[in-house]
């Protein structure tokens, strides 16, 4: 039994940062604590250090602000390219310039470009802006796709049509979590290029709701980059005059 709570502390404690858990271990070794009152220790202070992570805004813009609302819009919109991908397929064309220029394949276009857009640039920022709980919001954004699929219905569809922007998606997380920001100038086209996109989803009483919910992350990108553009110039202006 001492072996088996032993071996729970050395897991739990992979919980925690590195040089913690190397000065905890080393404490409970120099104490002579052991047993349950060394896993009760490091469970409390894998519960404190989790908590804490949970006071700042970030966990939670990127959980229940960017994960789940996103990942509902992002479903629909799957599934409406899915559909529309379907029926330009299935349709009979007389004329081949009917396919490439027609109305209905520029939109289509234009959809799966949004598609990408929003998936990869909300993925980002889920990524960047909060690291240590970037599963927390994995599983966030998973819960919607799970629950659709199982209630998915319609016919010549698979349900793997409803989860699309999964791959974008996680491309997205990726990058964030390998570069915490995006250059200013990147991220300006980056936002116009969506802004663009999205004319069509703009209805005639104005913007489109799901639209400002899809595309605020690629406009916080450019804001974060922009309010960090002063500090980098001052660095760059110190050096030049250090030299």
């Amino acid at each position: 039994m001492s072996s088996l709570v032993q071996t729970c502390v050395e897991v739990f404690s992979q919980l925690l940062e590195y040089n913690e858990r190397e000065a905890v271990l080393g404490d409970l070794e120099e104490t002579g604590v052991f047993g349950g009152l060394a896993l009760r220790d490091v469970l409390g202070l894998v519960v404190r250090r989790k908590l804490e992570i949970w006071k700042s805004w970030r966990p939670w813009l990127t959980s229940l602000g960017l994960a789940v609302p996103c990942s509902f819009l992002l479903i629909g919109l799957s599934l409406h390219v899915s559909q529309t991908c379907q029926r330009l397929l299935g349709s009979k064309v007389e004329h081949a310039s009917e396919l490439i220029v027609g109305p209905g394949l520029a939109l289509f276009v234009c959809n799966v470009l949004l598609l990408i857009g929003w998936s990869w640039t909300g993925g980002f920022v889920m990524g960047s802006v909060s690291r240590r709980t970037v599963s927390v919001s994995a599983i966030s954004a998973f819960i919607p796709c799970l629950f659709c699929m199982s209630r998915f219905h319609v016919a010549f569809l698979s349900r793997f049509s409803l989860v699309l922007f999964l791959f974008p998606a996680i491309c997205g997380v990726s990058h964030g979590l390998r570069f915490a920001q995006i250059k200013f100038k990147p991220a300006l086209a980056m936002a116009i290029g969506i802004t663009l996109l999205s004319i069509h989803t703009w209805s005639s009483s104005g913007f489109w709701f799901p639209n400002w919910v899809l595309s605020w992350p690629v406009w916080f990108l450019v804001m974060t980059a922009w309010r960090d553009r002063p500090h980098k110039l001052h660095i760059v202006a110190q050096s030049f005059r250090q030299t």
